[in-house]
């Protein structure tokens, strides 16, 4: 699955501003234009035990 195809953050995480934008710097990062920041957002995996209900 590409990253064009995933959803992009809303809201950024460290202040909430919705005025995200794809870095072009990095792929798959997104800039903060309230708070100046680049992120990234990650999938890690699910908990055992919300699998295993």
């Amino acid at each position: 699955m590409s990253s064009e195809t995933r959803a992009a953050p809303m809201y950024c995480p460290y202040c909430g501003e919705e005025d995200l934008r794809p870095n072009a710097e990095s792929h798959g990062a997104w800039e903060c234009h309230a708070c100046a920041r680049v992120f990234t957002v990650k999938f890690t995996g699910l908990l055992a035990s919300a699998v295993n209900r």
